[in-house]
């Protein structure tokens, strides 16, 4: 069993628009860095019920749910592990700009798995969304490694507005860099 590839068929047979994002993401576009497990995001709140995971925790995948309240910037998060696999976390999000990078995403092969792949301006809005150093590193990385950054940077530009002011304080800093 393989708990990615599991998890992906779970959320295509119940038809949850779904891309990877984090390290995982971030090493198909030339940046990378250890991680001890593999996030998908969506912005369907299906996944946040117990039932949906049920034949995984039958077949040994322990289920952590997590539903975020009105204030919590996600929706919520599923966090799956197995004995001997790598964590899989499904991360929620609850914003239109947020839809948009899942349905923007290219259907990409990852090993032995298919799954639709955050663009690289989907991975740097989520990374400004989340705000923290880390994500700034993975940015800069991002930006440094990837032979389109102008285009990225040109469509961040276009969608950043939409996100906190946060966020775009940080988009801010990290051109001025440049």
């Amino acid at each position: 069993m393989s708990l990615l590839r599991d998890v992906v068929a779970v959320l295509e047979a119940n038809r949850i628009d779904h891309t990877l994002i984090g390290a995982a993401a971030m090493a198909v576009h030339g940046v990378s860095r250890a991680t001890a497990d593999v996030d998908l995001f969506t912005v369907d709140d299906k996944v946040l019920q117990a039932k949906l995971w049920n034949e995984l925790e039958d077949r040994g995948a322990s289920l952590r749910l997590l539903k975020g309240d009105f204030e919590d910037p996600l929706a919520g998060s599923v966090r799956l592990t197995l004995a001997g696999d790598r964590t899989v976390d499904v991360v929620v999000g609850r914003y239109a700009w947020q839809k948009t990078i899942v349905e923007s995403a290219e259907r990409m092969s990852i090993g032995e798995v298919t799954v639709k792949v955050a663009r690289p301006a989907g991975l740097v809005l989520l990374k400004l969304y989340a705000g923290g150093p880390k994500d700034a590193w993975d940015i800069r990385s991002l930006m440094e490694s990837h032979e389109e950054a102008e285009s990225i940077k040109a469509e961040v530009d276009d969608a950043v507005p939409r996100l906190p002011a946060e966020s775009r304080e940080l988009w801010k800093r990290l051109r001025d860099e440049r």
